[in-house]
C-alpha cells in the first residue's frame, strides 16, 4: 500500500519505519523543512529517534497535499491539541477511498471528543474506512526492532485486517477488534494513570502503590468506556491492560516521566520544560474527567491527577484523598 505518515515525532516515525519494513513505500509529513530533507537525504530524524537509521523507502515532504496524494493508507500521529488545526483545511487532499488510521491517544479539551471522531469529522471519513491503533508501544523500543503487538480497531472488520497486514513485520504482530470506542478510551486513559503512577514514584512510593493505581485506574477506563458503549473485555486486552502496564512501568513514557516529576516538586510548566514536550495525558485529563462526571461515573485518580496539574493541589493530599477514601465494594 502507498502509506503516509503524518507527524514525524517519535511515534509518527516509528510508525513509517514499520511500514517500510512491511514492505510499503511511505511518505511522511513534517512542518519542519529541514526535517524532511534529514529524513529523505540521510535517512535519519536525529531530534527524536538519534539512534536510527530510516529506511530508504521512507521520503519526508512538508507539503500536506503532496504528502497525501494517491495515499491508499493515512495514518496520523499529531499532538491532539494540534489535529484540528492543522489539518482542517487539507480534506479534499484525502482521497476518497483511503483509509484513515490514528495513532493518537487523547481527547480533544473542549469538544471531548476522541481522534478518531475528530479526524471523521474534519476529513468526512465513514466509519468503515476510519480505524484506531493501540497497544503496547513505546517507541524507543520498536525503533530498534524489539518486539512488541498491538490492535487495529475499526467497525469493518476486513478494513482492519488490511491495516495489520501493512505494519506486520517480524517485530511488530498486529491483532484486530471492531471495538473503536475501546480502543480509544484505554488509550486516554492509561495516559492520565500513568502521570498519576509517576507522580506517586516521584514521591517516593513503590511497587505496591503503583500496583493499586493501576488496577484502580484500569477499572476507571472500563467504566468510562463501557458508558459509551465500549466492550468490556477491551481492558483486558492490548488496547487496555497491555498499553497500561507498558506507560506505567516504564521510563520511556512521556506520561510517566512528566508525572515523576509533579511528584518531586515541579510544577507542570517546570516539568514540561524538562522533558522538552507537554504528555498526552496532561492534555486529556480535564476532558476525560468531564467525559465521565457527565455520565455520573467515579473516576477517583483521574479527578485526583486534574486537581494537582491545573488546580494547584499538594501532591502529599492528592495521596491522602485517595488512600483515606471510605470502605466499599470493589469495582
Amino acid at each position: 500500500m502507498r502509506c503516509t505518515v503524518i507527524g514525524a515525532g517519535n511515534w509518527g516515525t516509528t510508525f513509517a519505519q514499520i511500514l517500510a519494513d512491511a514492505g510499503n513505500p511511505v511518505v511522511l509529513w513534517t512542518h519542519v523543512e529541514s526535517r524532511a530533507e534529514e529524513i529523505t537525504d540521510r535517512h535519519t530524524n536525529l531530534r527524536y529517534l538519534p539512534e536510527a537509521v530510516l529506511s530508504d523507502r521512507i521520503t519526508a515532504t512538508t507539503d500536506m497535499a503532496a504528502a497525501l496524494q494517491g495515499a491508499e493508507l493515512v495514518v496520523v500521529a499529531l499532538p491532539s491539541d494540534v489535529v484540528r488545526r492543522v489539518l482542517a483545511d487539507h480534506a479534499s487532499s484525502v482521497p476518497r477511498s483511503a483509509i484513515v488510521v490514528s495513532l493518537m491517544k487523547g481527547v480533544e479539551h473542549g469538544t471531548d471528543t476522541f481522534m478518531s471522531q475528530v479526524l471523521s469529522e474534519i476529513w468526512d471519513i465513514p466509519a468503515q474506512r476510519m480505524a484506531v491503533l493501540s497497544g503496547p508501544n513505546l517507541a524507543g523500543e520498536i525503533i530498534r526492532r524489539q518486539p512488541t503487538t498491538s490492535v487495529v480497531a475499526c467497525t469493518d472488520e476486513q478494513v482492519a485486517l488490511r491495516v495489520a497486514g501493512a505494519c506486520a513485520t517480524p517485530y511488530f504482530r498486529v491483532f484486530t477488534t471492531t471495538d473503536v470506542i475501546g480502543a480509544e478510551v484505554g488509550g486516554a486513559v492509561k495516559n492520565v494513570i500513568a502521570l498519576a503512577v509517576g507522580i506517586a514514584q516521584g514521591v517516593g512510593y513503590g511497587d505496591n502503590t503503583m500496583a493499586s493505581i493501576m488496577t484502580r485506574g484500569l477499572s476507571e477506563a472500563s467504566r468510562i468506556g463501557v458508558s459509551l458503549g465500549a466492550q468490556a473485555e477491551t481492558f483486558a486486552g492490548l488496547a487496555g491492560m497491555g498499553d497500561l502496564i507498558a506507560t506505567c512501568s516504564s521510563p520511556l513514557s512521556r506520561n510517566h516521566r512528566l508525572g515523576s516529576l509533579v511528584g518531586k516538586g515541579y510544577s507542570l510548566q517546570q516539568a514540561v520544560a524538562e522533558i522538552g514536550t507537554t504528555a498526552e495525558g496532561a492534555k486529556s485529563c480535564r476532558a476525560i474527567l468531564d467525559l465521565a462526571q457527565q455520565r455520573g461515573i467515579r473516576v477517583s485518580i483521574t479527578a485526583a491527577v486534574v486537581a494537582v496539574l491545573y488546580d494547584g493541589l499538594p501532591v502529599p493530599e492528592m495521596v491522602s484523598r485517595l488512600v483515606e477514601r471510605p470502605p466499599r465494594a470493589e469495582d
